[in-house]
C-alpha cells in the first residue's frame, strides 16, 4: 500500500505540471458518452494530430449514436480514410447499432456491459465511465503505464495487475476526469519514450511490406469506386509488386472480416 504522503506528492507534481501544459482537445469539451467513445476509438493506435483532423468531420457527419447506427459499413469506411486499422470503424458502427437497438440510445453505466460492446474492452469501457460519467476509477493506457513504471518501478516492466493496483491508489477522489487527462498529457508531452522511439525506427521500413499496408491500399482504392477483380489485382500488382494470388488472398480475408464485399466479379466496400 502506497503511503499517503507519497501519493499526494506525486499527485501534486502531475497537477502542477498540467496546470501549465494541458492540451485543449475538442473531446475534452463534452461529457457526451457517444462523442467520448468516438474519440477513444479514434485514438487507439493513431496520433492525436490525425484524430484532431478527423474527429470533427466524423461528429459532423454522425452527431449522435442513432445517426451512426443508421449508417452503412461503406459510408463509415469512406469517412475513416486516413485513420488506419479499419476494423475499428466497423467495431464503432456495431457498437452504435447495439446501443441504439438494445439500450435505446442510452449508454449503459456499467463497466461489465460496456466492455462487452464490439471492440471496446476494459480500457475503453473505463474511459467512457471516467470522461463521460466522472466515475472515480483508474484506467491504464500506454502513457499512464509508462509513467507508473518510470516513477514507481525505476523503468522496470511490471505485470499489468501491479500497474493497475498502483493506478487504483493514485486516482484522487472527485477528480478522476482531471487526473487522467493530466496523466495522459504528461505521458505524451513530458515523459521520454526512448523504447517507443527505438521501436518505431525499427519498424518504419518493414511496415511497407506488411499485410496491413497492402490491406490499407486495397480499401483506399475501393473507397473511390468499385473494381472488377482482374482490374483491381492487376492494378495492385503494377503499382506495388507482389503476385496476383497475394492480393486475391488479402481480398478474401477482408471479405471474411466484412471490410469489403464481392459480388459477380465486382469488389467494393460493403453497404
Amino acid at each position: 500500500m502506497m503511503s499517503q504522503w507519497k501519493k499526494q506528492t506525486f499527485q501534486k507534481k502531475i497537477f502542477q505540471w498540467w496546470k501549465v501544459n494541458k492540451r485543449d482537445l475538442p473531446w475534452r469539451h463534452t461529457h457526451d458518452p457517444y462523442k467520448i467513445l468516438v474519440s477513444e476509438v479514434m485514438l487507439q493506435q493513431t496520433t492525436v494530430s490525425r484524430v484532431l483532423t478527423k474527429y470533427p468531420v466524423f461528429i459532423k457527419a454522425y452527431p449522435t449514436v442513432k445517426d451512426l447506427a443508421n449508417a452503412s459499413s461503406g459510408d463509415i469506411l469512406r469517412i475513416w480514410k486516413g485513420m488506419g486499422y479499419n476494423r475499428r470503424a466497423l467495431y464503432l458502427l456495431q457498437t452504435a447499432k447495439t446501443i441504439h437497438e438494445k439500450y435505446y440510445n442510452k449508454f449503459p453505466i456499467s463497466e461489465q456491459l460496456l466492455s462487452k460492446l464490439p471492440g471496446l474492452g476494459k480500457y475503453t469501457a473505463r474511459a467512457v465511465l471516467v470522461f463521460a460519467f466522472r466515475k472515480d476509477i483508474a484506467m491504464v493506457d500506454t502513457n499512464i503505464r509508462q509513467i507508473i513504471t518510470h516513477f514507481f518501478f525505476h523503468d522496470i516492466l511490471q505485470p499489468e495487475k501491479t500497474i493497475q493496483e498502483v493506478a487504483d491508489q493514485l486516482v484522487p477522489i472527485g477528480k478522476s476526469w482531471e487526473w487522467h487527462q493530466a496523466m495522459m498529457d504528461y505521458g505524451a508531452l513530458k515523459l521520454e519514450k526512448k523504447i517507443l522511439s527505438k521501436a518505431k525506427s525499427r519498424s518504419a521500413g518493414p511496415f511497407k511490406q506488411s499485410n496491413r499496408y497492402f490491406r490499407g491500399r486495397i480499401i483506399d482504392l475501393l473507397r473511390e469506386k468499385s473494381y472488377k477483380e482482374k482490374e483491381l489485382t492487376k492494378g495492385l500488382c503494377s503499382t506495388y509488386g507482389k503476385d496476383e494470388m497475394f492480393y486475391i488472398g488479402l481480398l478474401q480475408t477482408l471479405e471474411k472480416e466484412a471490410l469489403v464485399a464481392h459480388k459477380k466479379d465486382i469488389w467494393k466496400l460493403p453497404g
